[in-house]
């Protein structure tokens, strides 16, 4: 079973309120939420190994005010690719490296600790870059490149210069296929700003310090608190047919 077991939770802390921390670790299948004597504990079901060893990082975080102590009898192995066919053009949240996610976590206001980080940084270095992350963050990076700037392009490795056009361009080739609001589109603009080199290797590479973790927290942050695009801006071509409505942004 992938479960973990979590103690030290805040009398406030509701069912609700874990569901929402613990999702950025992947797929939840059930949480037991108890309270005896005044304190409250819970047992969290993941529907994977991966996404169990991600909770178990977070031993130590923050949570409404109470420290979470986290822990478990079973040793969850990562299974990352031995049984898993690659769709390099979808990823889950238990596909990405340890250190995105607690930049994620940072992003939405969590705290945790430099020590979490550096514990995050750790496991990418001893379990490495899943490769079906690998395989979409290098499919994404080529197929944006592509369409907007031409046959054997990536996006990370242009100057800002041919960014903007090139971002628009591929974007509204997205949005004709409805991939915009996908998973994805917070990775293909970070690609594409001026950083596009450095986020690649962010999220693709294990050397990396607590820093840099922050650093993608901020940029994060910053793209969730960009106002949604309008359509003023005058498209290449116009769309074939309205964008269905697609998978939710990285969770941030």
């Amino acid at each position: 079973m992938s479960e973990v077991t979590v103690s030290g939770i805040a009398l406030s802390t509701n069912e609700v309120t874990l569901h929402d921390f613990f999702g950025f670790c992947g797929k939840i299948k059930s949480i037991d939420l108890k309270e005896e004597q005044g304190q409250k504990s819970a047992v969290v079901a993941f529907e994977k190994h991966s996404a169990a060893n991600t909770a178990l990082m977070l031993n130590g975080g923050m949570l409404d005010g109470a420290t979470l102590t986290v822990t478990s009898d079973t040793e969850h192995a990562d299974h990352h690719d031995a049984q898993e066919h690659h769709h390099a053009d979808s990823i889950e949240q238990s596909d990405k490296p340890r250190a995105g996610i607690a930049a994620e976590y940072l992003a939405k206001g969590y705290e945790l600790s430099d020590h979490i980080l550096q514990r995050a940084i750790e496991i990418d270095n001893k379990q490495g870059i899943s490769n079906k992350f690998l395989s979409y963050m290098t499919n994404l990076d080529k197929s944006f490149g592509q369409r907007a700037l031409g046959p054997d392009q990536t996006i990370s490795s242009k100057v800002q210069s041919t960014l903007k056009g090139a971002h628009t361009r591929a974007k509204t080739i997205d949005e004709q296929k409805g991939y915009s609001k996908s998973a994805h589109e917070y990775y293909s603009k970070a690609l594409a700003s001026p950083l596009g080199q450095s986020v690649l290797s962010f999220y693709t590479s294990t050397s990396k310090q607590v820093r840099d973790i922050h650093e993608e927290a901020i940029r994060i942050k910053e793209h969730k608190a960009q106002p949604p695009a309008t359509a003023a801006s005058p498209a290449p071509a116009p769309p074939t047919a309205a964008a269905p409505e697609a998978q939710s942004e990285p969770s941030t």
